[in-house]
């Protein structure tokens, strides 16, 4: 009876595990759904760009599209630009974010927690609130239409310092203990012991920015007025043509060329990622 009643248990887990994977598999199918009909769209003739039933798969192969891309557009100009604002901000924001995380997470200081608090009210603002008050900022130092205005923008995330921070403090007080007892300076810490350790939240973070500024539309919109310095987002929109009227296939091809970056980046840093996403809410 009890083998019995052993093997049953264990054909509810299998069961259940069964059917947990076949809805995983379904939602990620509905999330790609969107990705399969964008490339193929790519693929089509213009005039079927948004026929009705839409279909996932490709009906005329037109690589023409893509040609269509470089032939249109300075596309490898625009490639350059969000390429350059993305890993500045990127990188910046791991230096900025990480030693702002380290001395929330390990320094003791008189109102620490009050402006923790402060600095994560920042999450509660939108970009669209603070869109006016920076574009004023930015025509006073004489840096509208300039790449650079978009990687000061982004500089410093309260998300970052709060992700990174989470992680600092779920490391144990001992090697920073042991560390000072063999005369080691807070900077040497920070850069030997806490960094290092904290390698997937710095991961989630870089890539988070990345993607974030790779996308972004609304900033450049707001301060980039010229070819030369337009970012991928912003320049695609001059393939719709005037009043809406270009090929949307060829507007598709062009956003299939932009997500590689953050394809390639998510493949190679998918273990940090989820290392970082399963201890990001770890506290002390």
């Amino acid at each position: 009876m009890a083998t019995k009643s052993l093997e049953a248990k264990m054909l509810g887990k299998n069961v259940g595990r069964l059917f947990l994977q076949v809805f995983l598999i379904l939602v990620g199918l509905l999330y790609f759904a969107p990705f399969l009909w964008m490339f193929s769209t790519s693929l089509r003739l213009a005039k079927d760009s948004f026929s009705l039933p839409p279909a996932l798969f490709p009906t005329a192969f037109e690589i023409g599209n893509y040609f269509e891309v470089f032939n249109k557009v300075p596309f490898f100009s625009f490639f350059l630009n969000s390429f350059k604002v993305a890993v500045v901000v990127a990188l910046g924001n791991v230096i900025f974010s990480s030693m702002a995380a380290y001395s929330f997470a390990r320094i003791r200081f008189p109102g620490r927690n009050i402006l923790f608090l402060v600095l994560l009210s920042g999450l509660m603002i939108t970009n669209q609130v603070t869109a006016i008050p920076q574009f004023i900022l930015m025509a006073k130092l004489h840096m509208i239409d300039n790449t650079w205005t978009l990687v000061l923008l982004w500089l410093v995330n309260p998300l970052g310092i709060f992700l990174i921070r989470q992680q600092m403090m779920a490391i144990s007080d001992s090697y920073e203990e042991a560390a000072l007892m063999d005369g080691a300076n807070r900077w040497w810490i920070y850069s030997r012991i806490m960094v290092p350790m904290s390698v997937p939240a710095i991961s989630v973070s870089t890539v988070l920015w990345f993607v974030a500024n790779w996308n972004d539309f609304f900033r450049p919109l707001l301060f980039i007025n010229t070819w030369e310095n337009m970012t991928l987002p912003l320049g695609m929109t001059a393939l719709t043509g005037a009043v809406g009227s270009g090929n949307y296939s060829a507007v598709l091809a062009g956003v299939m060329l932009s997500l590689l970056p953050c394809v390639v980046i998510y493949i190679f840093g998918q273990r940090y990622l989820l290392e970082g996403l399963s201890t990001g809410g770890l506290k002390q």
